[in-house]
């Protein structure tokens, strides 16, 4: 139902409220348990029944965990890696560049020190090689190695794998397989299409890890013992399925929960230097993982030495951990200078084609491939609709997409590849990545229009803004928040609670950083609640919130705890406005 008769908001959206069967089931459950109203109502939303609550809010990793052999292949990949260990063979770790593959490389180069083994790792370059293993790579490490495990990279690289001659390869991945699978001891990935998609949700570091919970078992089944402590390792585990946008569903709610709680004992020196550096001065959350210290390991694939991640996450030495991530700090500082040049070359570029299509796309000279993803991200989020980036150098361009909702585009770009229109293609939903021929640019940019069109992309609109409830600022309480996070952890696939304040007045707003805005908001009863809009400043939405001359305004948004000075209070993200 449409909420406070907001029916187009500043930022062009429908508000919608929690249907009457959501708000009965709430106050059902509130009467019914001991748990407070507030988390009711998310766990109303999510459709959690009254007598599956309590155990909702405490998720236990052995009831959620699946069976890792429900995985093909899962049982030969952990066979071949013990036999490896136990042999003492020359391993390698081939990783992709970004934090899953950092923390899918990490997960394993831990657990082989651990055993008193060493492995070699390799990340390619992201300009000179490109993403996923490589002929040139693949042959030389297989003329020094006995076993390359890719992570988080290999489904879709036939060629590269069976240029590995004289080395086994084993294949950890979570990207779209194609129809056959390349030749190799075994490639576990629930994205392989003779997999029933179940646990699809998992990324590259859950699917290592789910490898070695069953390297674990065969140990304990041989009588060797269990290994290395694997809930010590979830931190990793968790910071990938954030940083990596996996969603908060089944198991990965769980262990995201529980890698959260590792993380805050700082006991890896890698993660302790990097919160450090990024002046995270709370308990580690989703937020903190997801933009503080994911960016800042993603930003030496992105623009600087690719294996910067690996080596900070895997190392146990605190002054090399420095190091590293005070140079992964300065890297990302000027990565989101290039990201804003391309930023705003690319939105000028995708206005002139119009922001309405069913594919939004860029082009451009020289514009960086390690920034390409983070822009296609920005177009997509301000027209709705699936976005490609592409940066050209000489013949080639080289792109990444990102999607919404509904919109498959990674098996949208795999078609484009299989029908020659791409050089390689492939991903997953929601974001993909792509290499193209320059002369093939505009008919494989209108292809892949034409086959997002066909899934709906052309008739999405500014999407509907769902909302939880409405609230006071008086009860928007720091002990109200921490209750609601009983129901978290927060993230894809499972949203924060987000509520309306109506009929407020702007008390004083400015710009803070580049393009953010700070507010003070009122409604003339209670002190108010202060509220932050990152990247509104040059926003329709940021300008008349500045210019409001007085007027009244429903506002929307996520609660969060702002913690400043030792103080702690409630913070409004504020996501939408509307005139009251």
């Amino acid at each position: 139902m449409v909420f406070l008769n907001v029916e187009k908001s500043l930022t062009g959206r429908c508000w919608q409220g929690p249907g009457i069967d959501i708000e009965r089931a709430a106050e059902a459950m509130a009467q019914q348990s001991e748990i407070a109203a507030p988390v009711c109502q998310v766990l109303a939303r999510r459709g959690v029944p009254t007598h599956e609550a309590k155990g909702f809010l405490t998720p236990q990793l052995k009831d959620l965990l699946p069976d890792p052999r429900r995985m093909k292949d899962m049982e030969t990949a952990a066979k071949r890696f013990l036999q490896a260990a136990e042999r003492r063979e020359r391993i390698a770790v081939f990783a992709d560049y970004d934090v899953d593959g950092g923390s899918s490389a990490a997960l394993l180069l831990v657990w082989l020190r651990q055993m008193g083994l060493g492995a070699t790792l390799y990340v390619p370059d992201r300009i000179d090689e490109g993403y996923g293993p490589n002929d040139e790579a693949m042959s030389a490490l297989a003329k020094n190695h006995d076993l390359i495990i890719c992570v988080d990279c290999g489904t879709m690289s036939h060629g590269p794998i069976a240029a590995a001659a004289g080395a086994d390869v084993v294949v950890l991945d979570h990207h779209l397989g194609a129809e056959t699978l390349p030749d190799c001891v075994a490639v576990v990935n629930p994205n392989r299409q003779d997999e029933d998609g179940e646990l699809g949700y998992f990324c590259a570091a859950g699917v290592v890890f789910l490898m070695l919970v069953e390297a674990r078992r065969q140990l304990r089944e041989g009588g060797h013992g269990t290994g290395p402590d694997l809930m010590a390792m979830l931190d990793l585990v968790a910071l990938a399925t954030v940083a990596d946008v996996a969603p908060l569903i089944g198991a990965n709610r769980a262990l995201v929960r529980q890698g959260l709680k590792v993380m805050a004992a700082r006991k890896r020196p890698g993660l302790v230097a990097l919160a450090d550096v990024s002046r995270m001065d709370s308990a580690p959350s989703t937020y903190s993982l997801g933009f503080m210290l994911g960016p800042r390991v993603n930003a030496g694939g992105r623009i600087g030495k690719a294996d910067l991640g690996a080596r900070l996450l895997s190392t146990e030495d605190a002054h090399e951990a420095a190091s590293i991530a005070e140079r992964l700090d300065q890297l990302n500082t000027e990565r989101r200078d290039i990201e804003n040049a391309v930023r705003a070359a690319a939105m000028e570029q995708a206005e002139e084609r119009g922001l309405d299509a069913p594919l939004v796309w860029a082009a451009g000279e020289g514009w960086h491939p390690g920034v390409v993803g983070i822009v296609a991200s920005r177009l997509k989020e301000a027209a709705g609709r699936p976005a490609v980036v592409i940066g050209l150098d000489g013949n080639e361009g080289k792109g990444s997409g990102r999607s919404v909702s509904g919109i498959d585009l990674g098996a949208a770009i795999q078609r484009l590849a299989s029908d020659g229109l791409l050089i390689k293609g492939g991903g997953h939903k929601m974001a993909a990545g792509l290499s193209v021929a320059r002369d093939q640019l505009e008919p494989a940019m209108a292809r892949l229009a034409e086959l997002l069109d066909k899934q709906g992309a052309g008739d999405l609109g500014p999407a509907d803004l769902k909302l939880d409830g409405v609230l006071m600022p008086g009860a928007a309480t720091v002990s109200m928040i921490e209750q609601i996070e009983q129901a978290g952890p927060f993230g894809a696939g499972a949203p924060a609670p987000r509520y309306a304040f109506p009929d407020m007045q702007v008390r004083f707003a400015k710009r803070v950083g580049e393009s953010h805005l700070k507010l003070s908001l009122s409604d003339g009863i209670s002190s108010g609640i202060d509220a932050i809009c990152f990247g509104a400043f040059d926003t329709a939405m940021g300008q008349n919130l500045l210019d409001h001359g007085g007027a009244r305004f429903h506002f929307a948004g996520r609660l969060e705890i702002n913690s400043w000075g030792g103080r702690q209070t409630a913070q409004l993200r504020l996501e939408d406005a509307a005139p009251a």
